[in-house]
């Protein structure tokens, strides 16, 4: 008597497709925070190298003209006088673009999703919070000793959005008037920018600028200046080398509202070019930070 041979089909078993679904989420768990940090890695240096570019420009711009501009990009421009036309950021011919930077991509930072025509008004940053002759920063007053007698409040920073929210406006003085409150193309992103604070999700806080301090403009623009004054502005003739051209802050980390230690900032030195920052200590001191 023949018998036939059967072949027996067999299928995955319930604990071999779980273990091989187990094993693509353990991968999946591996490959894509790797796949993250590689994206962000990448865009950071893409803001270094945008910067760096800026910076450049920046002192090309000093050489032919003799001084900094007053903004990166600019401020906005309309079609009317005073209207809300607001023309592209695109179409502008600012203090640098299209003479001294190739391409307005240039400005634009890989955090910044704005569109050529989103303005905006800013906030000063944040005041140094160390008490008054507790954190000089060089000789000022000229006496070979760097000492609280070189910290003064005029070396200090003018408007802090903290204890009095100071919109930023012709002439950088304090304002009322909306219509004297300078806006800004949001696209830019190194003139103003984004940037979350302990306590804050977002706000938009200047970032640029040729004067800080008390002493430097009053409300006409007059330039008074003084002895005691932080030479480290770029409103100067021949700011040191640690002076602070501008910086962004979009990649800080918050954990429950608090910020992280970490060198999430990424800051412009005159004459160092950009570099990674201290998180903690751009967001309490902004332009004071020293390399």
């Amino acid at each position: 008597m023949r018998t036939k041979n059967r072949r027996l089909s067999r299928g995955f078993t319930m604990i071999e497709l779980l273990t091989v679904i187990a094993i693509i989420a353990i991968l999946a768990a591996i490959i894509f925070p790797v796949y993250q940090n590689t994206k962000v890695t990448a865009r950071r240096s893409g803001d270094i190298t945008n910067m760096n570019t800026l910076r450049t420009a920046l002192q090309l711009y000093r050489v032919d003209q003799g001084g900094y501009p007053p903004a990166l990009l600019g401020y906005v421009t309309t079609y009317t006088p005073g209207g809300n036309d607001v023309v592209p950021a695109n179409l502008v011919k600012s203090f640098l673009y299209p003479k001294r930077v190739v391409s307005l991509a240039t400005f634009k930072n890989g955090a910044n999703p704005f569109k050529d025509s989103d303005v905006t008004t800013a906030l000063w940053p944040a005041a140094d919070p160390r008490a008054v002759g507790t954190a000089p920063l060089g000789d000022f007053n000229g006496d070979s000793q760097v000492n609280g007698d070189d910290d003064t409040a005029g070396a200090r920073q003018a408007f802090n959005f903290v204890d009095n929210p100071q919109p930023v406006c012709e002439g950088l003085v304090p304002c009322s008037d909306p219509q004297r409150q300078l806006r800004f193309y949001r696209v830019s992103g190194y003139d103003v920018a984004d940037t979350r604070r302990p306590g804050i999700r977002s706000q938009v806080e200047l970032r640029y600028a040729l004067f800080w301090t008390g002493y430097s403009l009053v409300g006409d623009g007059t330039n008074l200046g003084s002895a005691l004054d932080d030479p480290r502005q770029l409103g100067y003739n021949e700011p040191p080398a640690e002076t602070v051209m501008f910086w962004h802050g979009y990649d800080r980390n918050f954990q429950d509202d608090r910020l992280q230690a970490g060198n999430q900032d990424i800051v412009v030195f005159l004459g160092g070019g950009a570099r990674p920052f201290a998180s903690n200590l751009m967001a309490e001191r902004s332009w004071r930070v020293k390399p």
